[in-house]
């Protein structure tokens, strides 16, 4: 069995190992870190799932008063220990962002630990920073610069396409991302249009990619002519989700949307499966002609054989000419 988990509101999602427990959407349970167990949100209730899942985290139980208090503290401690960095920050004069905010009081090694990520065009020096955070929050301070990409995803928000940011949610790794695959996907290259909520290209670009390699690599380029159902033309366009090619017709100028299975295939392949083309209805192909009736065997006349000349040859040398054909008369001998 599978369940998940999450420790924000519409945050990414933890897949865990229920064991024993069987919490319901909405409770909070206890689940296993590097810093010691953590409250979260079951946001998905055990059930089973058909494939083999091996390697998840065990759910620790679910979680008590004393659990659901020291969390809550924990998330003020982050939000005092927010609004002193900032102050800080400003009273420095340094360039730098607060990105996130973790606090950990689980550690052996230390009473409590203080995390602070932000981001910066270029590197900072914050020691002094870090021994006026350690004196004005009473914890052992870490501060960490994090990347475009890192910081929206722990900030959050809605992308171009009106839903939670893909890193934010369920987005692991972040996979390099290149204008080349705008190109493929005949995206406009204007950087407004293409960039995500942290300045970069989006990361959904990788998503379709290999479909659009795939598809170029197999359809007719722009420009090629082609033969359709409906008759011989030349390619215009391409529409790779419905995986059609766009055609237009040599006759009457018109286009129509083929099947890359009909333009690439060979003709007999592609005359037997339907295609569907509005502008025009699709040729068919034309009818054999009717074999002519042969005439009977006993009214046809008899062919002969061609007849070819021989030359025969004589002891002395003269040479004769014998006419030979499909009969026994007129056959030579070379000893005449």
């Amino acid at each position: 069995m599978v369940m998940a988990v999450s420790f924000e509101r519409y945050g990414r999602l933890y897949y865990l190992d229920p064991g024993p427990h069987r919490p319901r959407v909405g409770d909070k349970v206890l689940v296993p870190t590097d810093d010691g167990p953590e409250v979260a949100e079951c946001v998905w209730a055990p059930q089973y799932v058909t494939e083999e899942i091996g390697g998840l985290p065990l759910c620790a139980g679910v979680a008590t008063p004393a659990d659901l208090e020291r969390d809550e503290q924990n998330r003020q401690r982050r939000a005092d220990a927010r609004l002193t960095a900032k102050r800080l920050i400003r009273e420095h004069g340094l360039p730098m962002k607060v990105v996130g905010i973790d606090f950990v009081d689980r550690r052996p090694e230390v009473d409590q630990l203080v995390i602070v990520y932000f981001s910066a065009p270029h590197r900072v020096d914050f020691r002094e920073l870090v021994r006026d955070l350690a004196r004005g929050l009473r914890a052992r301070i870490e501060l960490r610069q994090v990347g475009a990409r890192d910081e929206a995803r722990l900030q959050g928000g809605i992308g171009p396409c009106g839903r939670d940011l893909c890193c934010a949610t369920f987005l692991k790794d972040f996979e390099p991302v290149s204008v080349r695959m705008a190109k493929d996907q005949d995206l406009p290259l204007n950087p407004l249009k293409i960039s995500g909520a942290c300045g970069r290209l989006m990361c959904c670009l990788k998503y379709e990619h290999p479909l659009y390699q795939e598809f170029n690599a197999k359809a007719p380029a722009t420009g090629t002519p082609v033969e359709t159902p409906a008759g011989d033309g030349v390619v215009v366009g391409h529409n790779v989700p419905s995986d059609t090619v766009v055609v237009r017709l040599a006759a009457s100028g018109r286009r129509c949307a083929c099947s890359r299975a009909d333009v690439c295939s060979p003709r007999q392949q592609y005359e037997a499966s339907p295609t569907t083309t509005p502008d025009a209805p699709p040729v068919l192909p034309p009818e054999p002609p009717e074999p002519s009736p042969e005439p009977a065997a006993e009214d046809a006349p008899r062919k002969r054989k061609p007849r070819r000349r021989r030359r025969l040859t004589h002891n002395d040398g003269e040479t004769d000419t014998a006419v030979q054909d499909g009969s026994d008369e007129g056959t030579g001998d070379s000893s005449l």
